[in-house]
Formats: structure tokens, sequence, C-alpha cells
């Protein structure tokens, strides 16, 4: 009977590896929403049959649950309050332009006409847009809605258009949901530690490696301001926003190479300084070049002539 038992043992540590990987494979191929049902139901059948022992089916089971939570969808009430949380932090380290109302409302007309016509043009409790009273060249965007542009560099834009085209770049960070990416991309790696720690624990680790996730949302509020205010965007998302800002620029009737005109003035005013956009942003050259090879796609009647006095009357700076 010994002998019996230790062979059922070998074959388990030998075929559970294997077994283990092929389920979570499985799942993460079939649907992310049902990845944690999956393996648990994968680990009750493997367990059943002898092929895992008990260990290792709780271990999946674990394992599949951490998948299903990593990939679990964010609701819009939810990207709204983390947004929020962001924003709050955000505000800890600048002041709000308190002083100019009226242009602050002229900035949130801009930001309702480029998103009525957008992917997105509705979110929980809309976009909103306000001024850091800062020195610093800089703009954020939050998940749920809040775009904060500084004072200097609303002070930098030259027309109506180029002002769109910042606020345009804002909005396609928010509808491409790049500050949520920098959650999701944790809570994966969560997921996969999880999984790595379940692995060591049933195939000769020590006992107890198994960590608990830890409260997403307590800890995506700091993964977003750090991306926002200390590492930045990705290379790649920064360009994708500036196309996306074209496009969105286009279907409002404003010109989509406003946003040349806007990295031009910030490659005149910041040139070769860090800190600020330069140190969240790639640089204007980078982007100009980037831009310029999709300028050329949108076919749409120059209109700026139209919006000089209007832009004239509402600057304040």
């Amino acid at each position: 009977m010994k002998s019996q038992k230790t062979s059922s043992r070998a074959r388990a540590r030998f075929w559970a590896p294997a077994f283990f990987a092929a389920l979570l494979a499985t799942a993460l191929l079939i649907s992310c929403q049902h990845t944690g049902a999956i393996a648990r139901f994968g680990a009750t059948v493997g367990q059943w049959s002898g092929l895992i022992d008990a260990d290792t089916a709780e271990a999946i089971a674990r394992s599949g649950a951490a998948f299903g939570r990593a990939f679990e969808e964010i609701t819009p009430e939810q990207e709204y309050y983390i947004g929020r949380a962001v924003a709050a932090n955000i505000l800890s380290s600048y002041r709000l332009q308190q002083n100019q109302p009226a242009f602050v409302e002229y900035l949130n007309l801009i930001a309702k006409t480029l998103v009525i016509n957008s992917s997105r043009p509705e979110i929980f409790h809309g976009y909103r847009v306000n001024i850091l009273d800062s020195e610093e060249i800089n703009a954020f965007a939050t998940p749920g809605g809040h775009i904060f542009l500084t004072r200097a560099l609303v002070a930098s834009a030259p027309s109506e258009d180029a002002l769109a085209a910042v606020i345009a770049h804002e909005i396609a960070h928010i509808q491409l949901e790049h500050g949520l990416r920098s959650i999701r991309n944790s809570r994966f790696t969560n997921a996969l530690l999880v999984t790595g720690g379940a692995a060591v624990d049933v195939f000769g680790g020590p006992d107890n490696q198994l960590s608990e996730l830890v409260d997403v949302f307590g800890e995506s509020v700091n993964e977003v301001v750090t991306t926002l205010v200390v590492n930045g965007f990705s290379r790649v998302q920064e360009f994708e926003a500036d196309e996306v800002a074209m496009g969105l620029l286009a279907l409002a009737g404003y010109e989509p190479s406003a946003l040349l005109d806007v990295l031009r003035a910030l490659e005149a005013n910041q040139p070769g300084r860090y800190g600020g956009f330069n140190s969240t942003h790639p640089s204007p050259r980078d982007r100009i070049a980037n831009a310029q090879r999709i300028a050329h796609d949108f076919n749409v009647t120059d209109t700026r002539a139209y919006r000089v006095e209007r832009f004239a009357r509402a600057m304040p700076f």
C-alpha cells in the first residue's frame, strides 16, 4: 500500500506542473472573466481523477482566481473614483487657478466639442478641464475624466486650435485608458506572482509561500499618480494619444496640424530643459516627427481664421 501511494504522488509531481500550466493557459484563451471558475473546475476534476493532489488543486484554484481578478473590468464608477483620488493627489502638489472661471468654462466647451463625436462621448460625471497655477509646462489626465493643464502650458498655446490639440491629447489618454493600464498591468503581475508562489509551494518549495493579493484599488491610486507625475506614459502611448487627438480635432472641425503648432511651441519654450513636460513625455521633436507622418491623412477645411478673435478675447494669460 505504501509503494502504491508513493507511486501516485510521483505521478502527481510529474504531471501536475504540465496540468497546472495547461489549465491556466486554456482559461486565459477562453475568457478572462471566467478564468477563476474554469481553474476551480479544472482543479476539482484533476483532484477527483487522481491526476493531482489536494495541495496542487488548491494552488490551481488560487492562481485562477488571481488571473480572474487581474482581468476583471473596472466599472465607469470605479474609474471615476480612482481618477478623483488621483486628482486629489495631484492637487496636493499644485494649486488650482481660481480666478479665471470664464476661461475655464471656455476650455470645457472646447472639451465638450471634442468628445461629442468621439468613441466615448459620455463617461461617468463627464470630462472636466481645470488650470493648475504653475509656471511648469505640463498636463495631466486622470482616469474618469479629470484634465489638468498648467497655466504656463495654456499660455504657450498660439491659437484656440492649439488649445484644442492639448485638450484632445489628454482626452485621448482617458479614452485609451492609459492610466488604467498601469493598474491592470500591476494586477496581472500580482496574479503571476501568486501563480509562481503556488507552483513553488506545491512542487517542492517551503510552506506558506503564497501571499494574498493586495487591495487593488488601494494600490492603484499610487500607481496612476506615479505614472502621471513621475514616470509619464510610455513613448508608444504618447504617440498613440497624439494620433487619436488629431482624429478628435478633425471630427470637431479643428485643424489637426494644430498639434504640430503646440509641439513646436513646446520645443521652442523648453529647449533641452528637464523637468515637468520633458520628464513625463517624449521630446517634442520626436512627437513632431511621429505626428507629421499622419497629418496629411486628414482632409479638413482650415477654418482657424474664424476663431482668432474668440481666442484673443478668451485668453487671459
